[in-house]
């Protein structure tokens, strides 16, 4: 009796290791299959096979990212349907459980950024929301940050969140005040001026640090030095005096003609091999 109970316990053990193990292998071969489909851009398809390969098995990450992203690719931003918020809310939620078995996620934290940014921009002139999504990119490239400090694209994003924040409304400011496009500025009503500078100052100021270190490790991004120039017309329309608009307004150029320089750099260079 006692050896049959023994070996009931090891026969029990086997068959527990052989149904973990088959299932890990068969979870492994719907997500090769779910790749295959993503890479011939069948993505309901690939969603399919990645669900499959997630219920399998959980701790597979691979699949869970892929599932995400093939949530993720077939929304399109800006566009109110019912099918759309579904393919958002469900990459949103898949994105969100890798994250919690792995909060340091590059790839999951930068989709993330990615949805939320590129909500903004789909949010037309509801400027409410827009702000609501920016605020939303700006966290979580902030997280990309504390996870590799290294990276330059979310001081990038940061950047440019800033600069939208802050281009609406002094751009009402300057037509409403009839300034001409090359108009450096400031602003010329004390008041708007006032306000609109106890608003908009410091992301001005921190979007323009952000983009210098984007070029600290990447010194050929020409879309930073752009927004360099974008964001110092903006602090000129905010300057005290015309003398410091005009400084500001130098300092403008300089950082456009860098940046068509660099495209110009880039645009010589010889195309790279590709692996036949």
């Amino acid at each position: 009796m006692r050896f049959s109970k023994v070996a009931s316990f090891a026969l029990c053990a086997g068959m527990i290791v052989c149904t973990t193990g088959c299932a890990k292998l068969e979870s492994r071969d719907d997500m090769n299959k779910g790749v295959q489909a993503y890479k011939n851009n069948k993505y309901a398809d690939a969603v399919k096979y990645f669900k499959e390969a997630v219920r399998l098995d959980p701790t597979n990450q691979n699949a869970q990212l892929y599932l995400a992203t093939s949530y993720m690719i077939q929304w399109v931003p800006g566009v109110d349907s019912p099918d759309n918020q579904k393919m958002y809310t469900a990459a949103k939620q898949e994105f969100q459980k890798v994250l919690q078995h792995d909060p340091k996620n590059s790839l999951a934290l930068a989709s993330m950024a990615s949805m939320a940014f590129n909500s903004a921009q789909g949010a037309g002139t509801n400027m409410e929301q827009k702000m609501s999504y920016l605020q939303d990119a700006a966290k979580w490239n902030e997280r990309r940050i504390e996870v590799d400090p290294k990276d330059s694209e979310p001081y990038y994003y940061l950047g440019v969140i800033d600069w939208t924040r802050a281009f609406a409304p002094i751009q009402t400011a300057r037509v409403d005040e009839k300034m001409k496009p090359d108009d450096p500025g400031p602003l010329k009503d004390p008041k708007v001026k006032a306000e609109l500078k106890d608003k908009y100052w410091n992301d001005i100021v921190d979007g323009m640090d952000n983009l210098k270190k984007c070029l600290q490790y990447d010194k050929e991004n020409e879309d930073a030095m752009s927004y360099m120039n974008l964001l110092l017309r903006e602090k000129a329309a905010l300057e005290d005096t015309p003398e410091q608009a005009k400084a500001d307004v130098a300092q403008a150029e300089d950082w456009s003609n860098k940046s068509l320089d660099m495209k110009r750099i880039k645009a010589s260079r010889p195309a790279p091999k590709t692996a036949s």
